[in-house]
């Protein structure tokens, strides 16, 4: 069954065993570090997928993997989502979508790789998005900004956090209009890069298995994580982001020289 799906070509050339192997047991582990802690398992995963893929294929793999993790929580507390926060963020999404599809093609990978570079270090050392209060056009124009840069660094998740009024939601609020935020990033990504031309059929077999990978990771990984040392798990992913992320930005700029 495998062999023939291969063969038909929905399994990539370029992705090797090794790879392939190693990036799906990290999906599991990833969403359990999202379940656990509310984020970082997206910039974890973006951080692996550099060493093992082409820069030019990342972002748009990437979309696919985050869309398959964050679906699952949308439509489980779907009855939770703040609809009018949805909506607004949605119609702004449209436009930077839109906009970062059109500049994203023309960067050169060296650049693109410089950027994910930066991005990661930032968001491990650099502080935390605070909190912020939007009204209705502020969650256009958030929509049009934070959409416009997943289409170059893939994982905003965090960005996409700051946007909720935490305090004065719930919990499950809190989680079902963040998953539904992403939802809306990621497929306006997949969109937009099937558009230019990615072949995602190519790799529909890894992205099944990466996804169910996902799933047992959410559903299962939490109560190892647990068990581990909050501060030494955490320092131990820091240091690990922060080598990844030198190493992004040692490839990007020697390519220069």
């Amino acid at each position: 069954m495998l062999t023939d799906l291969i063969n038909a070509g929905y399994w990539p050339d370029i992705l090797s065993n090794t790879a392939a192997i190693t990036l799906i047991i990290s999906s599991m582990f990833t969403s359990a570090i999202t379940v656990s802690f509310g984020l970082g398992g997206g910039v974890i995963m973006l951080a692996l997928l550099v060493n093992f893929v082409p820069i030019a294929v990342v972002i748009p793999i990437h979309a696919v993997i985050q869309m398959g993790s964050n679906t699952s929580r949308a439509v489980l507390l779907r009855k939770h989502i703040v609809k009018p926060i949805l909506i607004y963020f949605f119609l702004g999404a449209i436009v930077g979508a839109a906009i970062g599809g059109h500049f994203v093609v023309a960067l050169p990978e060296n650049i693109l790789l410089g950027i994910l570079g930066l991005f990661i270090l930032y968001t491990t050392w650099g502080p935390k998005p605070k909190n912020l209060k939007l009204g209705k056009i502020g969650y256009v124009i958030s929509g049009v900004f934070i959409t416009f840069a997943t289409m170059f660094i893939g994982a905003t998740g965090p960005l996409a956090m700051a946007l909720l009024p935490r305090k004065n939601l719930e919990k499950l609020q809190v989680s079902a209009t963040h998953g539904s935020l992403l939802v809306v990033q990621h497929g306006l990504k997949i969109l937009i890069f099937g558009f230019l031309g990615f072949a995602f059929k190519a790799w529909a077999l890894f992205f099944v298995l990466m996804i169910v990978s996902g799933f047992i990771g959410t559903y299962s990984g939490r109560a190892v994580l647990q068990r581990m040392p909050s501060k030494y798990f955490q320092t131990g992913i820091t240091i690990i982001l922060t080598l990844m992320a030198i190493r992004m930005l040692y490839t990007a700029v020697a390519s220069f020289l």
